[in-house]
């Protein structure tokens, strides 16, 4: 076999932005059943999804801009060294 048969296939990257999409959506759905749900069963998860929402939320935002700034510095280095 040669080299190139041997060789693995690199697996596929993942958008960086996949986990603060996953927070963000969770963070809307416990919203909705915390806030504005007038499902009767869901009246005993009520403070549960409140204080989610709200972490979940704030962590999305968190993560989003942590992630979009390393994105930034990740190009802006990859731009200097092609230079």
């Amino acid at each position: 076999m040669s080299d190139k048969e041997k060789k693995q296939p690199e697996p596929p990257e993942i958008n960086p932005y996949l986990f603060p999409l996953m927070l963000g959506l969770m963070g809307l759905w416990c919203l909705y059943d915390g806030w504005f749900t007038t499902d009767p069963e869901m009246q005993e998860h009520l403070l549960f999804n409140k204080v989610c929402s709200v972490i979940l939320l704030v962590w999305c935002v968190v993560d989003f801009f942590r992630t979009w700034r390393a994105e930034k510095r990740h190009k802006a280095q990859n731009d200097d060294g092609e230079k």
